[in-house]
């Protein structure tokens, strides 16, 4: 399969061979960020947050709560919550682009975790943001991928 994609730095077309390209433009929609993935359930959260099956790691400026559960016919393996405080950020414009850095981070590397999952079980997880200072984008992937490596390590040696 032959298709035309646009250069974003140059302006100009190149010719791409999709089967043989990986990166093509076709291959962006394997790694979406559903609605299904996120947790909307208050009892959820609840447990998440309450439960004595939870579990907390950090990495500076982020904080990682997640669980291990059962997996619910039409469930995601991995659901999360992204949570900035009002406390930390006065202005909705400053939480929503810390909101939007972490859930791309998360989006771009969720196999990591994905890819570990038992079959029959779904983790849920909330990243909880601990300081009012905006960091790199960068730095954000690095911190997220950072606790998705140890949660996976984490379940992986609990399974044994």
């Amino acid at each position: 399969m032959r298709g035309m994609i646009t250069s974003a730095h140059t302006g100009q077309e190149d010719d791409v061979d999709t089967k043989s390209n990986p990166t093509s433009q076709f291959s962006v929609f394997s790694s979406q960020f559903k609605k299904s993935e996120r947790i909307v359930s208050q009892k959820l959260i609840e447990e998440l947050f309450g439960g004595s099956q939870s579990h907390s790691l950090a990495a500076f400026p982020l904080r990682a709560v997640y669980m291990q559960r059962e997996r619910q016919e039409g469930q995601e393996p991995v659901e999360v919550l992204v949570s900035v405080s009002k406390k930390r950020f006065h202005h909705a414009v400053d939480r929503n682009r810390v909101k939007r850095q972490i859930r791309e981070a998360y989006r771009l590397q969720k196999q990591i975790l994905i890819e570990r999952t038992e079959p029959g079980q779904t983790i849920a997880i909330a990243f909880i943001w601990l300081t009012n200072q905006h960091f790199p984008t960068a730095e954000v992937s690095t911190k997220v991928r950072q606790l998705l490596e140890r949660i996976a390590k984490r379940i992986e040696h609990q399974d044994v």
